[in-house]
């Protein structure tokens, strides 16, 4: 949401490439969690490993 107003705001606009690659790595990140969800899914597990393994356990 914060890319959103940068990219609004009407006095310092954020430059559009480096929103791109804020879009970019947002979609790798949900990509990942529908991995890690479709292999809890397969599997029969209730938690994840990667996203728990991120800094404040991805929260």
């Amino acid at each position: 949401m914060a890319t959103l107003r940068a990219l609004r705001d009407p006095d310092n606009p954020m430059a559009l490439d480096r929103a791109k690659v804020i879009g970019e790595v947002a979609t790798v990140l949900v990509n990942s969690a529908k991995v890690e969800v479709d292999y809890l899914k397969v599997t029969q597990q209730r938690r994840g490993q990667f996203f728990e393994a991120l800094p404040g356990g991805g929260k």
